[in-house]
């Protein structure tokens, strides 16, 4: 039996060994992962200095200095511009009464002409007529869009979808980029 106890006293204190060294362990890899943290976002910082550097002064006098030039450039172009159309005009002719024309009706039938093709010209145009890849291209990048926004516009209400993919396929239709949503839509 003191056998017995002797061994079972060994086993106890190799137990405890063994439950040291874990906590010892843990307590390693709470302190190691800690630092691994800490050098990767040491990693992804960079170190800005405080006040800009004598390089930084250099570069921006000489942005100034080219700018400064180009803007002088530009100014004696426009002027030399001027001068060459100034030099067109001096040769004016002078226009006697007999040579000027009147017409009273002229005036108010070119402004009904004008009117009228300005109403032409604001005609609507409907959506492109796309093919069947372009169609399937289409659909693809609407579900993309849709894909990304918030739970409750891709999720369970259909309309709702229906909605934002025609606001987004009028987007993509739109050559400015903004879309007129109907009343109804929504």
């Amino acid at each position: 039996m003191s056998e017995f106890v002797d061994e079972t006293e060994a086993l106890q204190a190799n137990v405890e060994g063994m439950q040291n060294l874990s906590n010892a362990l843990a307590t390693f890899n709470e302190s190691f992962a800690s630092w691994l943290y800490i050098m990767n976002m040491n990693a992804l910082t960079t170190d800005w200095p405080q006040a800009p550097t004598d390089t930084s002064f250099l570069m921006a006098k000489r942005r100034a200095e080219q700018d400064a030039i180009k803007a002088m450039e530009a100014i004696k172009a426009k002027k030399r511009e001027a001068e060459a159309t100034a030099a067109d005009r001096t040769a004016m002719t002078e226009v006697t009464e007999a040579e000027v024309t009147f017409s009273g009706s002229a005036t108010t039938n070119t402004s009904a002409q004008t009117s009228k093709s300005a109403t032409a010209t604001k005609k609507k145009t409907g959506k492109p007529k796309l093919s069947a890849k372009e169609k399937k291209e289409r659909s693809l990048e609407i579900e993309k869009v849709i894909s990304c926004l918030p739970l409750e516009f891709r999720g369970s209400d259909p309309n709702l979808r229906r909605s934002m993919e025609n606001v987004v396929e009028g987007l993509l239709n739109s050559p400015s980029g903004a879309v007129k949503c109907e009343q109804g839509i929504f």
